[in-house]
């Protein structure tokens, strides 16, 4: 699909992955309406952080992705959609398990529906690795089977069935968009890399984490969208869920020991029996399998490990940006 002269609307724009996809299109010349959460405080999230000059190209729409009406009014004049609004947090669904089913399934059915009806010529939905659960095998491929080991994680694997159905049932161009463990600068508090980098640099000496004996397939943030800009230009993986991920798998451990090696050496590890998630409900391992992206699409890895830690620690190392973070708090 020729993606140039359409104009792209973009769901959780005012998140972390979603306003870097925002940034990065608004970068490479398109036409974006990015949705953000309404909020009293006019906030457009991480889209406020950007400078002037691109926020004037940026048409934004303030809304609830869990109230049709809404979803339909932003998606009118748009031709492709990046469906990227969820609630993410693990420890969150938890306790909050029906906030999960409204964001996550449902504003994805709205989304689709709408697209459904308006006649809307790309979609891609957003899901997430979590949703393979612990690994039955490595490298793990879009046929792996999906484990519920939380709320969140099953009500993602609703939204992708539900975009499935969609795809099945009425011949949309719908894509899932699988990314594997995305970090960099914006990320949520609440993730492994941003609780490191913000205890070293507030000059904590004890580092309190959960366990570490898991291991995760890190990809950069920028990798991330580029993937998602990639796989919409294919029209082979219309009807086709799609790995983003760089094919390895780090133990937190050792990227914890990466982290306090670069920032500050002196500082060491203490376990937060409230950061542990329940036995069953620990993913152990993720190492994501590409060859289906790079099959179809342009996508490569252009950062490693350490370029990528590098950028991350350097933006958490502006003021203004680690004053945006509670550090001394377990951010559920």
């Amino acid at each position: 699909m020729n993606t140039k002269n359409k104009k792209i609307l973009v769901t959780g724009a005012d998140g972390f992955i979603g306003s870097h996809l925002v940034e990065k299109l608004i970068d490479d010349g398109y036409t974006v309406k990015a949705f953000v959460f309404y909020n009293s405080f006019n906030s457009w999230g991480w889209l406020d952080s950007l400078p002037k000059e691109k926020q004037n190209r940026i048409e934004i729409f303030s809304g609830d992705v869990r109230d049709p009406n809404g979803v339909r009014t932003a998606m009118k004049d748009c031709q492709i959609v990046f469906h990227l609004a969820a609630l993410i947090a693990i420890p969150y669904s938890y306790h909050s398990p029906d906030s999960y089913v409204d964001t996550n399934v449902k504003g994805t059915l709205n989304i689709i529906q709408a697209a459904k009806d308006l006649g809307i010529e790309r979609v891609l939905v957003t899901s997430t690795s979590e949703i393979y659960g612990t690994a039955q095998y490595v490298p793990i491929d879009e046929k792996h089977p999906k484990q519920p080991q939380s709320p969140y994680s099953a009500s993602k694997i609703g939204a992708d069935c539900m975009a499935d159905s969609f795809y099945r049932s009425f011949d949309m161009p719908i894509t899932i968009v699988r990314p594997f463990n995305t970090y960099g600068p914006r990320q949520s508090a609440r993730a492994i890399i941003p609780t490191i980098i913000t205890q070293l640099l507030n000059g904590f000496t004890e580092i309190k984490l959960g366990d570490l004996t898991p291991t995760r397939d890190l990809l950069y943030v920028k990798d991330t969208v580029n993937g998602f800009i990639e796989i919409a230009k294919s029209d082979s993986l219309i009807g086709h869920e799609c790995n983003i991920a760089i094919n390895s798998e780090i133990s937190m451990q050792k990227m914890a020991d990466t982290l306090i090696k670069l920032i500050n050496p002196e500082a060491k590890i203490v376990q937060d029996a409230d950061r542990i998630r329940p036995e069953k409900s620990e993913v152990f391992r993720l190492f994501g399998d590409n060859s289906k992206i790079i099959e179809h699409t342009n996508w490569k890895v252009e950062h490693t490990l350490e370029q990528g830690l590098s950028e991350t620690i350097k933006w958490f190392s502006n003021k203004e940006n680690l004053k945006q973070y509670k550090a001394g708090i377990y951010n559920v």
